[in-house]
């Protein structure tokens, strides 16, 4: 189709006053000839380029003008314009990211992205990959002493290099010489020698990043937290004191992380330790305390005494309790009581006919109950506490609505098998099978494996050697021997003409393109006409008895 075609006015005003410059800019446009606009128009391009001249808002001509004329202000609107980030990467972004960067191939970006979820550098939000703070730390440690390996030009010449070598154009041994020893004069250095001089790297430095007003991100071993010096009033560092420390929830961003957030998290963490009391059952003290996953209520327990003059190891010796602390609870604000309920969980709600108990907790997704291997979510937290049985009988007896559905009931029952004496059902699927099956018990019963299938039964872990069928153990000559034997020629195929004989299909010279009928059965047939076919051959096998 043919483009659109058109004109396009700009109209600056300078105006100067008091020192200060203001520039106004507008700008129309007038379609001449519409063109493929015609037939396809954006929303956008049709609010622009429409035509209908009652709608005021959707018209862009610039009225007449001339150079000099005097303009009357009659109206001033400041209008504002943000820009919005790039959206985040998905997977599907990412691997067309790397194609457009000629890193890697189709056969290494399933693994490439699994490696960077494995190893922790992304969590998965949704569909979309949201980096890590171990990941901008590994990445600043590696463009500070690494930088010219983890270039992406660097990494697209070595796909090309690797091409190369696949293709035999250029030595193998020779690239990985290059690539470990190069000195770097006609070319980058090389490993070995960056490695050699490569000094001291300050770990701390690397695993820190400034947040502002004097918070700073560290990565720890045990995850991310912020850190401020603590300061006096007029805002000197205090020497000698203990600097503020607050954990960082893996559910925060890194672009979400600001400072007004930081210090959210470190007046929470003033309440981080706070003892709330003695468990009046054990006599241990009970303290609340903001981890890496949440706030969370746990027990002190006493240092385990020596055997032996030996310390015991962490290992053996026994965990306390904890409880997470619930949505409606706060970490400053959570008593002794609440605790002390948090630690009782599970709460055992009673005891079936059978015998199974039903027990309600807190998880990860939210309260629910427990029978067994069968679980219900209930709707609120306080259900916890305060569900009977006759609650939870109601909940169990209706059908399971969230993850994996109850199993549904047959549609009908046949009766019982003679030879397994199991029922047989009717379900809802397109087979029909007996319920459990059971296994044969005696050597007649089990289904007979063709010689094929028992050629290639060793497993793919086996040495191909077995897995071709001939033993390892047979000497070079035998081997030899064996492959310089004749090939045998393929066995015939059997099938049916249409009239209820059978032809053998056998291919001709060697070939398996050119196949030629070939007489089987010395019997006759009925053919269509209801006359009678004699045909002659070898004597037929199991395939060629007549039905």
């Amino acid at each position: 189709m043919a483009d659109a075609k058109g004109t396009t006015s700009t109209v600056e005003l300078l105006l100067e006053q008091n020192s200060r410059t203001a520039t106004f800019r507008a700008a129309g446009t007038v379609i001449t000839f519409r063109g493929f606009l015609a037939a396809y128009e954006e929303g956008r391009d049709a609010s622009r380029y429409k035509d209908d001249e009652s709608d005021k808002g959707s018209d862009k001509r610039l009225p007449q003008m001339e150079e000099g004329q005097k303009l009357e202000t009659r109206e001033l609107t400041p209008d504002g314009h943000s820009t919005t980030p790039p959206p985040r990467y998905t997977e599907a972004s990412l691997v067309r990211a790397l194609e457009e960067r000629g890193i890697g191939r189709p056969s290494t970006y399933a693994s490439t992205v699994a490696t960077v979820q494995d190893r922790g550098y992304v969590l998965r939000r949704g569909t979309a990959l949201v980096p890590s703070w171990t990941a901008f730390a590994v990445v600043r440690l590696l463009e500070e002493h690494f930088g010219p390996f983890i270039d992406y030009d660097f990494t697209a010449q070595m796909e090309q290099q690797l091409d190369r070598m696949a293709q035999g154009d250029l030595a193998r041994s020779e690239y990985l010489k290059n690539f470990y020893l190069s000195d770097g004069t006609d070319g980058p250095i090389g490993l070995k020698p960056m490695v050699d001089n490569l000094g001291e790297i300050d770990a701390r430095a690397i695993n820190s990043i400034e947040i502002g007003e004097g918070i700073t991100l560290r990565v720890g071993r045990y995850g991310a937290y912020v850190e401020q010096i603590a300061r006096d009033e007029e805002g000197t560092p205090i020497e000698g004191a203990d600097p503020r420390r607050a954990n960082v929830s893996d559910e925060v961003a890194p672009d979400e992380l600001t400072v007004e957030k930081a210090k959210e998290m470190l007046e929470r963490a003033k309440d981080d330790g706070r003892v709330l009391g003695t468990d009046p059952e054990t006599g241990h003290e009970i303290v609340a305390k903001d981890g890496r996953y949440g706030p969370y209520v746990t027990e002190i327990l006493p240092d385990p005494e020596e055997t032996g003059g030996k310390k015991v190891p962490k290992s053996k010796q026994p965990k306390p309790r904890t409880g997470s602390l619930l949505k409606s609870m706060d970490l400053s604000t959570v008593s002794l009581e609440d605790a002390l309920k948090l630690l009782s969980l599970p709460r055992v709600v009673g005891t079936t006919e059978d015998g199974t108990e039903i027990t309600a907790q807190n998880g990860r997704y939210g309260p629910y109950m427990k029978k067994g291997t069968d679980s219900r979510s209930l709707e609120t937290e306080d259900q916890i506490f305060s569900i009977t049985m006759e609650e939870a009988e109601k909940i169990y007896a209706q059908p399971k609505t969230r993850g994996r559905a109850a199993a549904k009931p047959p549609l009908k029952e046949l009766g019982t098998d003679p030879t397994s004496e199991k029922p047989i059902v009717i379900r809802t699927g397109a087979s029909v099978r007996t319920s459990p099956t059971a296994p044969p018990t005696s050597p007649s019963a089990r289904p007979r494996r063709s010689r094929r299938s028992r050629r290639r039964s060793p497993s793919r872990s086996s040495p191909r050697s077995v897995r071709r069928g001939r033993p390892r153990s047979l000497p070079p000559s035998a081997l030899r021997r064996r492959r310089a034997r004749p090939r045998r020629r393929p066995r015939p195929r059997r099938r049916s003409d249409g009239h209820g004989c059978l032809t053998q299909h056998r291919p001709a010279g060697g070939a398996r393109t050119a196949q030629r009928p070939v007489p089987l059965l010395r019997r006759a047939c009925a053919a269509p006409t209801g006359a009678a076919t004699i045909r002659s051959g070898p004597r037929p096998g199991p395939l060629g008895r007549p039905p």
